[in-house]
């Protein structure tokens, strides 16, 4: 499933070549997606205006266009949006495609169709943090994620550490690779429970996080089985994993085996001697 990083580099395509563009007509394959929308409506509502901003909350992103209507979309599993020149033949598990006015293409691709659409008009936008938004936690670069508030969510929880940072209510877009990665750079084991962890770490903690964000959004995300950015290129932040998927492998730190556990039925990486 594309996660932060990935929608994030998907956000910047999409920013970096469609603004200023107006949609000329959206086609519909007629399969269902994760969620049912009304492709009169989003017809209707969108065709013949211009796409002014594109934006992420979480793993959402946000088309936003001149007459302040938005159109939500979430990758889903297998998700991507890839921008094409007019008459690109269509591919299978092509689902939605955006023609603009001139003539370049915006497709939403899906083979397992757990992607979503959300059309929100105008006159709904300002109250999505109560409704689409109303259990997404604060964004990982935003002022208030920091150790403090790691902390504070913590108490009177007694759940594991990696758990508790893929909580989406706690924070927004931190999936199961990320999560790994940022453990280990705290020195942090994902099993540990979280009354046992210092201040100081809870605050590592929060710095590391940031900071693999950061690298796998300037890596262009990471491609473990099929993820591309807009421009149909993959990422490569796959290349600096130091735990993740490395079950059996030597650390790169100490070399000692890096080890798997499964934490609230998902794959957890860590090294024994690294992480505490």
């Amino acid at each position: 499933m594309p996660e932060l990083p990935e929608v994030e580099v998907t956000c910047q395509g999409l920013r970096k070549h469609l603004l200023g563009r107006t949609v000329e007509n959206i086609w519909y394959s007629g399969l269902p997606l994760r969620t049912v929308f009304d492709i009169d409506r989003i017809r209707d509502d969108l065709e013949q205006k211009k796409l002014v901003a594109v934006s992420r909350r979480a793993k959402y992103l946000q088309l936003h266009f001149d007459h302040e209507a938005l159109l939500v979309i979430h990758l889903g599993m297998t998700g991507n949006l890839g921008i094409f020149e007019q008459d690109t033949p269509r591919k299978k598990h092509d689902h939605l495609e955006w023609r603009f006015a001139d003539g370049t293409l915006l497709r939403f691709n899906d083979s397992r169709r757990f992607g979503s659409i959300t059309h929100v008009p105008a006159e709904t936008v300002a109250s999505l943090e109560k409704t689409l938004y109303r259990t997404t936690g604060p964004e990982p670069f935003s002022e208030i994620f920091n150790g403090a508030y790691l902390q504070r969510l913590a108490r009177n929880r007694t759940v594991a550490v990696k758990q508790l940072i893929m909580t989406n209510q706690v924070v927004a877009g931190v999936g199961n690779i990320y999560a790994n990665e940022s453990l280990f750079r705290a020195g942090i084991r994902p099993a540990r429970r979280i009354a046992t962890i210092s201040p100081s770490r809870w605050q590592g903690l929060a710095t590391c996080i940031r900071e693999v964000l950061s690298e796998a959004i300037a890596c262009g995300g990471s491609t473990i089985s099929d993820f591309v950015n807009a421009s149909r290129e993959t990422g490569y932040f796959q290349v600096n994993f130091r735990v993740y998927g490395r079950q059996g492998q030597p650390c790169t730190v100490c070399r000692t085996t890096i080890e798997k556990q499964m934490i609230g039925g998902r794959a957890s990486y860590y090294c024994p001697v690294c992480q505490k």
